[in-house]
């Protein structure tokens, strides 16, 4: 039993500085392992519905498509104060002073 158990510590120790040797050769410049990581990037589309009497801030008033060619896309005329402007795939009058929504219409 004694010789058995002093050939296991003995294996144990001849086989540490072995591990030891291998980690050290494989850190090499030529011999390198790159890891890549891969990250995706969820996006997430919010809609808002558009409703008469609601407001749009003047952040929103800044990022949306002004329509002075309101004829061409079947819209009426818009009144004194008033513009139609194109919000993703719908069309609002609103009134330039405040922002409010007067009307709406789909794109057509």
């Amino acid at each position: 039993m004694k010789k058995l158990f002093s050939i296991l510590i003995a294996a144990t120790v001849l086989a540490a500085p072995m591990a030891q040797a291998q980690s050290r050769h494989d850190d090499r410049p030529g011999h390198r392992t790159m890891e890549r990581t891969v990250t995706t990037k969820k996006v997430i589309i919010k809609k808002h519905r558009w409703d008469r009497g609601q407001r749009l801030s003047a952040a929103e008033r800044r990022n949306i498509i002004d329509r002075r060619d309101y004829r061409r896309h079947s819209l009426r005329e818009p009144g004194r104060g008033q513009r139609w402007v194109r919000v993703n795939n719908q069309y609002l009058l609103i009134n330039v002073a405040n922002g409010i929504i007067i009307g709406l219409s789909g794109a057509r």
